[in-house]
């Protein structure tokens, strides 16, 4: 399918606030309500929108790990695919010409984490290797946002944008809150009744925790998009190694880049990881070469194609 400005531009405000109402958003962009849904029914069927929405492990202080998989070249399909069953994983990818399987995991206690990245994982038939770089630090995507550039204007923005946290107030989810996530991680957008069926709730009692929640900073809401209907043909990993000194400027850095999705400081032998997507290998190269490369304190760069992107932010549909 073909997209117009009108479609990406629904897709940038959606990026802001998953659960704006089509009212609002027609308001804003100037259309008719009739035509932002109808324009968001069309993308979500053709061309894989997806509103999500997600506990903000870093707000929540939970465990998050990047791990990276190096297995035997026919498994990798069906290991990758295992792990993004797993309701803890997000952008679980294969990468390496198949024979590595990366994923980000993040889990509420150590006894999730040491179960699977101590006996789960090295225990799995064909895994070769297992290293895992705990995310200390996220300068792009997730609850950070998309720093790719938007067609809104600054206007346009500041009446889409939602209030940050407020200062001061503790994040929680409880198991409670469970059955509404688990809707939430499968379709950001549904409805107070649709979320009241799910949880057994009133529908005010949906909207008051809903509201909570995103007002503590416990969940954010994510956009899942199939990059090469949007013009990006070119999706990679990036591992540097930096300086520490550097660490923190290189990542703002690279935060502020229009092809970076995401960007974290992680521990490891590498220390910062991104997902980087360009229009072409073309654009990789002046990417890598002209943005990246000259960064002070970048010491070693090490890239890998994204050869099937298994899972993105919300769970599986199918």
């Amino acid at each position: 399918m073909e997209l117009d400005t009108l479609d990406l531009t629904i897709t940038d405000a959606l990026r802001l606030d998953g659960r704006v109402p089509f009212s609002t958003l027609a308001e804003v962009l100037g259309v008719s309500d009739q035509t932002v849904a109808r324009r968001y029914r069309r993308m979500r069927a053709g061309a894989g929108l997806r509103v999500v929405g997600l506990p903000d492990g870093a707000r929540l202080g939970y465990d998050m790990w990047l791990i990276r998989l190096q297995t035997t070249p026919d498994a990798a399909a069906s290991i990758a695919d295992a792990l993004a069953r797993r309701a803890d994983t997000t952008w679980v990818t294969l990468t390496s010409g198949g024979t590595e399987v990366t994923c980000v995991v993040q889990n509420p206690g150590t006894a999730d984490r040491e179960a699977l990245l101590l006996q789960k994982l090295p225990r799995t038939p064909r895994v070769v290797s297992v290293r895992a770089h705990c995310l200390m630090h996220h300068f792009a995507g997730g609850a950070e946002g998309d720093t790719r550039q938007t067609r809104l204007t600054p206007e346009q923005v500041a009446r889409l944008r939602p209030a940050p946290p407020s200062p001061g107030t503790v994040a929680t989810l409880g198991d409670d809150d469970r059955p509404l996530l688990a809707a939430l991680n499968r379709d950001g957008r549904l409805g107070y009744p649709q979320l009241a069926a799910a949880t057994g709730w009133s529908e005010s009692t949906v909207r008051r925790r809903l509201e909570h929640l995103r007002d503590t900073g416990a969940i954010f809401f994510d956009v899942e998009v199939e990059p090469s209907l949007y013009g990006y043909h070119a999706r990679f990993l990036l591992w540097l190694s930096v300086a520490p000194a550097h660490l923190a400027a290189v990542g703002q850095a690279m935060a502020g880049h229009p092809e970076v999705v995401f960007a974290a400081a992680t521990t490891g032998e590498t220390n910062l990881v991104a997902t980087v997507i360009c229009h072409d290998m073309a654009g990789l190269y002046e990417y890598v070469t002209r943005r990246v490369g000259p960064l002070p304190g970048v010491d070693r760069l090490e890239s890998a194609p994204s050869l099937r992107h298994v899972k993105q932010a919300g769970a599986l549909l199918t």
